[in-house]
């Protein structure tokens, strides 16, 4: 039996192109220190990212945007308190919020109740974990900023709920297609506890001044080994520690894209989403998705 294969006037042969990303593919971030390709298994797994200023944290922030919003079947929920960083992806996401802390608790309520209703949607199907050919949307959380939302903006009573909520976000999220990745500059023990840390199965840790603030990303008793983010050389952008899941962290250096590539590949899947239907105003929202009558 053969197979027929188009050709072009030229005779060559060539393959039609399409977007065919999947967030249930490997995410490629960069390479290790031996050159080989990084990926993270990112739809079962809930990814952590911190570091002092100027380290690379923007880098692996924007790779992680900019693979969802390419990846087929795929929503986005953007918290970015400076704007500028997620910013470029606003109508690409079902949901852009800035610095507006009621909002963004009223995103994470709404996240929680989708994620309720797709465990529940499990257990009807007596399963435990979303999978690809279940035809149920991806939907990535990614928050650049964390402390901006649980120790700077509005209130204490708000800033704990919403640090609750998002426990709750990261808990349950994994097994039912929903991973979030957080980012900070603050690496200290009041923005990233370890009863939240230890939620994250990926870590990565970019320069840090001190040994305790690269213990706090990667977990207590790291740095002491030798695997501490205070020998990242401060011109070494994009250079990081990983911890993935069971393992031990290992050095890798984060692919970088440009403000021009980010744009670019924001607008083109802006573009690629719209015939789709799978980018929508927020209020729009599907009731059978959120859970709740929009």
């Amino acid at each position: 039996m053969t197979t027929a294969i188009a050709r072009d006037p030229l005779g060559t042969d060539r393959v039609p192109v399409g977007p065919r990303l999947s967030m249930f593919d490997p995410m490629f971030i960069g390479i290790d220190e031996f050159g080989h390709h990084v990926t993270l298994d990112t739809v079962y797994h809930n990814l952590l990212i911190a570091g002092e200023p100027g380290a690379g944290k923007s880098g692996l922030i924007n790779l992680a945007a900019a693979t969802a919003a390419l990846a087929d079947n795929t929503r986005l929920v953007l918290l970015d308190a400076k704007f500028v960083e997620l910013g470029p992806y606003a109508d690409v996401a079902d949901a852009f919020i800035g610095n507006n802390i009621e909002e963004a608790i009223r995103v994470l309520r709404r996240l929680l109740t989708v994620a309720t209703n797709r465990y529940l949607w499990l257990l009807s199907h007596r399963r435990r974990k979303v999978m690809p050919d279940d035809g149920l949307t991806t939907i990535v959380t990614i928050i650049d900023e964390l402390a901006m939302f649980s120790t700077v903006l509005g209130t204490k009573a708000q800033q704990e709920e919403f640090e609750g909520l998002l426990r709750g976000l990261v808990s349950l999220g994994r097994a039912c297609g929903m991973p979030v990745i957080a980012a900070t500059q603050r690496t200290s023990w009041d923005i990233i506890p370890a009863s939240l840390r230890d939620l994250f199965g990926y870590r990565c840790a970019f320069r840090c001044t001190t040994n305790g603030s690269s213990d706090v990303i990667l977990g207590q008793g790291w740095a002491d080994l030798g695997y501490s983010a205070t020998d990242i050389d401060p011109a070494n952008r994009g250079a990081a520690w990983l911890l993935a899941e069971g393992g031990i962290p290992r050095r890798i250096k984060c692919a970088f894209l440009t403000d021009a590539q980010i744009y670019a590949i924001a607008d083109y899947a802006a573009w690629m989403r719209r015939p789709s239907g799978i980018t929508v105003p927020a209020p729009a929202l599907l009731a059978s998705e959120w859970g709740i009558a929009a």
